[in-house]
């Protein structure tokens, strides 16, 4: 069968502690796009449907995800202080807070997607495996992740951290 590949732009924000950078220390945004490509688990031969699967079907989920808990979040390290601020002044707001170990970097994001688009496939019994993950920040900057380079089972983030799950979440609180 083809690779497919689909792209979703979305409005983030999110600071970088841990680098040192005065610039990036102060909350900012980015209108991102993140394009993703599956490889189909078999090869393609024609038949009735000549598809491994109608493409509505392989990216709703995923196009759901983005468009609802994705866009506009605030990305935040886990010990960011700002998410003590949250929890105590705006807790309600506290669901569009995306977390990550470490800074919320690009790269960081970009193993995020691949692992939460794996875990959607796998949950949804769809033939296909992620080749890559591509998020543009900035038109001048963009991230890929793909199989060749990483690997989820030694990428360090902990177990059933939530974008291993194939659930709607951006973080685990």
């Amino acid at each position: 069968m083809a690779a497919l590949e689909f792209t979703r732009r979305y409005a983030m924000a999110h600071r970088l502690l841990a680098t040192k950078s005065p610039k990036c220390a102060i909350p900012h945004g980015h209108n991102e796009f993140v394009t993703v490509r599956l490889d189909p688990l078999a090869t393609f031969r024609f038949s009735d449907a000549n598809s491994a699967a109608p493409f509505e079907q392989v990216k709703l989920r995923w196009h759901r995800w983005i468009d609802e808990h994705v866009d506009h979040a605030l990305h935040l390290g886990e010990g960011d202080p700002l998410i003590g601020y949250f929890r105590e002044h705006e807790p309600a707001l506290l669901k569009q807070i995306m977390t990550f170990q470490g800074d919320p970097t690009t790269e960081a994001l970009a193993a995020c997607f691949f692992l939460k688009l794996s875990a959607f496939i796998a949950n949804d019994n769809l033939p296909f495996s992620i080749r890559e993950v591509r998020i543009e920040e900035t038109p001048t900057n963009t991230v890929i992740v793909s199989r060749d380079v990483f690997d989820p089972g030694s990428c360090g983030l902990r177990a059933n951290a939530w974008p291993w799950r194939a659930d709607m979440s951006i973080n685990d609180f």
